[in-house]
């Protein structure tokens, strides 16, 4: 722990005062308790700590400000008729979205080209990692009438595109995976030519759990494994790297479109982003190629190989890569701002290495450009056709 930090291990209530509208105490009232997930939940010993660059605000320390950003890094300010119809229409079905939560810079774009993303299972997660701006604390009772909801609501905004994504419900049995079944399924039914795709969390290792979203369908299923595996215990303590490629590892071996992503500026280097897409790859291809190398592997001929024509390797679809933002004085600090033309390097060498789609800029998110996506690696359009034909 860094000087003049709290025990982590002990609870501490803090009560913001309501008259002071101030960044500090905004954030206090969205994070109760210390950001960088629960230590009672986890079991490695750490090999990484960035506490002493976390701001303690809680005693008025806010000796670290938030860096300024440079100019590659502007976003537009939202707006538009397209951006305050949806705004509308969630307002009224009472759902919630990560763009909003998370403060995403794309989200004025987005919502503009009538793309989403939704967030179910509340607004509230049980963990607390250190990148992260969604709230944090105990959630409420489970909401069982939202997959019905989130379906409806989907039907009257007439989106292209959705992306469904949920924060962890650690405290559930099944961590929320009946409610994302039900979700995807409801979805299906009433938006026949709106593609889905699901930004699922870990489950906890639970493999039941995650058979039921496979089960349920959706176009993609996306699992974020936001950074480098030597950065886990500072990024994602409640999280492990190896449990989170054995995710995407039965995503793809069930045969659906897999696809995740990472920040950059966090504190990795640019050798352990190229050796994570080496291991992303390897890890979700299926069990006989796993150990062969990759010229053999596309020089093998096998049926296996092919995809649409073409000759790819089965393996994960989809990689994007963007700038971390701190989203405040009490989150992770930024380590650095990655260039633009570093950004192009890393999508070039995704590209080199397996990945189908890489989607990689400072401002990219994971639901950026999310309706191409699944326009080029899944059969929405073939399902559209059909329904325009009948």
């Amino acid at each position: 722990m860094g000087p003049g930090l709290p025990d982590p291990y002990t609870s501490i209530p803090v009560t913001p005062d309501p008259t002071q509208d101030s960044p500090t105490a905004r954030t206090l009232a969205r994070h109760p308790r210390p950001l960088g997930g629960d230590p009672l939940r986890t079991i490695d010993p750490p090999k990484l700590s960035l506490s002493d660059r976390v701001l303690n605000n809680r005693e008025g320390k806010e000796t670290l400000a938030v860096r300024r950003k440079p100019d590659w890094l502007r976003a537009k300010v939202p707006g538009g008729p397209g951006y305050t119809r949806l705004k509308a229409i969630m307002a009224e079905h009472r759902l919630h979205t990560v763009c909003e939560e998370a403060g995403c810079p794309n989200m004025g774009e987005c919502w503009s080209r009538g793309v989403s993303t939704i967030m179910i299972l509340g607004d509230t997660c049980t963990r607390a990692c250190g990148f992260c701006n969604v709230k944090t604390g105990r959630p409420k009772a489970l909401d069982r009438d939202e997959p019905r909801r989130v379906a409806e609501s989907l039907a009257l905004m007439g989106l292209k595109h959705v992306v469904i994504t949920s924060v962890n419900r650690d405290e559930l049995p099944d961590g929320g995976a009946a409610i994302w079944a039900e979700t995807i399924i409801r979805t299906r039914e009433s938006c026949p030519t709106m593609s889905i795709e699901v930004l699922i969390p870990d489950f906890e290792g639970n493999h039941a759990a995650l058979q039921m979203v496979i089960d349920a369908k959706p176009h993609i299923i996306n699992h974020n494994l936001e950074t480098v595996r030597r950065m886990y215990p500072a990024v994602r303590p409640s999280a492990k790297f190896d449990r989170s490629l054995e995710l995407l590892r039965r995503v793809k071996e069930a045969g659906m479109v897999a696809k995740t992503g990472i920040m950059l500026g966090i504190g990795e280097r640019d050798d352990e982003v190229l050796a994570l897409m080496d291991e992303v790859q390897q890890a979700t291809r299926p069990s006989q190629l796993r150990h062969s190398g990759t010229s053999e592997l596309r020089n093998s001929g096998t049926s296996e190989l092919r995809n649409s024509g073409t000759s790819e390797l089965p393996s994960c679809d989809i990689l994007t890569l963007g700038q971390y933002l701190q989203p405040t004085r009490n989150h992770l600090p930024i380590d650095r701002w990655v260039h633009p033309d570093t950004f192009a390097r890393f999508k070039a060498e995704g590209l080199a290495r397996g990945f189908k789609v890489v989607e990689s800029g400072p401002l990219v998110r994971s639901s950026y450009h999310a309706d191409h996506q699944a326009d080029v690696l899944t059969t929405i359009t073939a399902a559209r056709a059909q329904t325009s034909n009948d």
